[in-house]
């Protein structure tokens, strides 16, 4: 019998066959996408880069996310997700990307955007899907759920 693969082993293997690079934007997430694509043997084919954008001014400086929507929708949003994929993935000369924005909690979050509140961005040769996702948990749960949510949604764009 054979192991189950991995979302994460899916998700390289199929850069591999369209000969295409990723990169990752994570805001709440922290690295964690990253880190578990990393997980996978000749990874390093198809992930060059990476960023971790926590601060404002750093998804505004390294991806190029416009401050008008900072300001207007607020880092956790559809457009800044949608912004931080597209800027990640051209920073990067990247076909795709994928990028997070979330509140993981215990605090943060509020009752127009509450704790486990995510936004999850998949750009795919010029096309980009933003989802609004809702976790339970604590944070590391909600960082842990956002990372399979990201990469399985990442898998459905690459198919």
């Amino acid at each position: 019998m054979s192991e189950r693969v991995s979302a994460e082993e899916r998700v390289v293997e199929k850069l591999k066959e369209k000969g295409w690079q990723i990169v990752c934007a994570e805001s709440c997430t922290g690295g964690m996408i990253a880190s578990t694509l990393v997980n996978v043997a000749g990874v390093s084919e198809v992930l060059s880069e990476s960023y971790v954008t926590y601060a404002n001014s750093a998804k505004e400086k390294l991806l190029g996310v416009s401050k008008d929507a900072l300001e207007k929708w607020g880092a956790v949003s559809r457009e800044v997700a949608k912004q931080m994929a597209v800027g990640a993935a051209g920073r990067a000369g990247a076909q795709t990307a994928v990028a997070v924005t979330g509140i993981a909690g215990p605090d943060g979050g509020t009752p127009e955007k509450p704790v486990g509140l995510v936004f999850i961005g998949c750009f795919v040769n010029g096309k980009v899907l933003v989802t609004e996702n809702h976790f339970d948990g604590n944070r590391l749960e909600i960082r842990q759920q956002t990372t399979k949510a990201a990469l399985m949604q990442l898998l459905e764009c690459l198919e």
